[in-house]
């Protein structure tokens, strides 16, 4: 199951890269007509709203367009991966094997496509949903990586996660979101981006990752993931095989 989602997430990221360069070949001329001075690929300063409408009002629409396409990927990746999960106790490593490698393979492809990103402290917009997410390119490869390692050891062995790594694991995600989005309002605005805030990324990062750890370090008997007899409980936190 693993290759399978792996492949798939190499794929996607190929669809996803294809997507993004026939997105800038439309958008780039409109934002080298506002602003000569920006330049060659660099995303940043974004072009806002007002400026789109004024300048290229027949691509406004695509704006949201481009939203809902983003809510569709995502909806794409956990249907595949319910699909190779077969159920609800693998769908997360699944899905999470599909979507980090499906980011990954993103920016392989955009490299070997177009040669972007320079590097990898190179800004880029990783969402719009609900407001657009700003990083160096480092950042999301790091989560990708850790996703993507977490979601194969959960798939190879099961893992308990208690309420206590729930917690951890979710105030992780937190922190690293708000490090993607906590300048939304200067970048939507038209601003360059200010510092990224790698020391908040940084605490996300190891705290989510650490409870995962910890929690696969735990011992979980083979026997509770026999299918059990009607009129037990099932144990719903683990997850895995």
């Amino acid at each position: 199951m693993a290759a399978g989602l792996i492949l798939f997430g190499v794929a996607f990221g190929y669809v996803e890269a294809a997507v993004v360069v026939y997105l800038r070949t439309i958008y780039n001329p409109v934002q080298r007509q506002i602003l000569p001075d920006r330049p060659a690929g660099e995303l940043f300063p974004l072009l806002t709203q007002e400026q789109l409408r004024a300048t290229a009002p027949e691509n406004f629409q695509l704006a949201g367009v481009e939203v809902v396409r983003e809510a569709a990927t995502l909806v794409m990746l956990a249907a595949v991966a319910l699909c190779a999960a077969g159920d609800r106790r693998r769908w997360l490593p699944a899905f999470a094997v599909a979507f980090g490698t499906w980011d990954l393979f993103y920016y392989v492809f955009l490299k070997l496509l177009i040669g972007w990103p320079a590097s990898l402290l190179t800004w880029d917009v990783l969402f719009l949903i609900p407001v657009p997410w700003a990083a160096p390119v480092l950042a999301p490869t790091l989560v990708a990586v850790s996703v993507v390692g977490s979601g194969l050891v959960a798939l190879r062995k099961a893992v308990r996660i208690r309420p206590l790594h729930w917690a951890a694991l979710t105030l992780g995600c937190l922190l690293i979101l708000v490090s993607f989005m906590q300048d939304f309002r200067n970048t939507r605005a038209g601003g360059l981006p200010h510092s990224f805030a790698w020391p908040l990324f940084a605490v996300g990062e190891f705290v989510g990752l650490g409870a995962f750890l910890h929690a696969a370090r735990i011992r979980v008997p083979s026997e509770s993931f026999v299918a059990q007899r009607a009129g037990e409980v099932a144990a719903q936190d683990i997850i895995g095989t």
